[in-house]
């Protein structure tokens, strides 16, 4: 059965159960591609390319509220009630 892989870097189970942090550095950055049976179990994903992508996650949950809220009445507020 076809499997896409979407990532440039694949090392199988027992690579990464042998040399883990090796098999991460593989991917220069990027997610690595963890195969069982030739098959993408999961991602395995330096720390930094994690803590960007959820910025972005969190960057694109804002952009949904700020447009949510675009047509939203503006509300007055005195410089003493802050």
């Amino acid at each position: 059965m076809p499997t896409t892989i979407l990532a440039e870097t694949a090392a199988s189970l027992s690579e990464l159960k042998n040399d883990p942090i090796s098999t991460v550095a593989a991917g220069d950055g990027f997610p690595v591609a963890i195969l069982d049976h030739d098959e993408p179990a999961f991602y395995c994903i330096p720390a930094k390319a994690y803590e960007m992508l959820m910025d972005k996650l969190e960057d694109v949950e804002l952009a949904v509220i700020v447009e949510s809220r675009k047509f939203q009445a503006e509300i007055d507020v005195a410089w003493d009630e802050l």
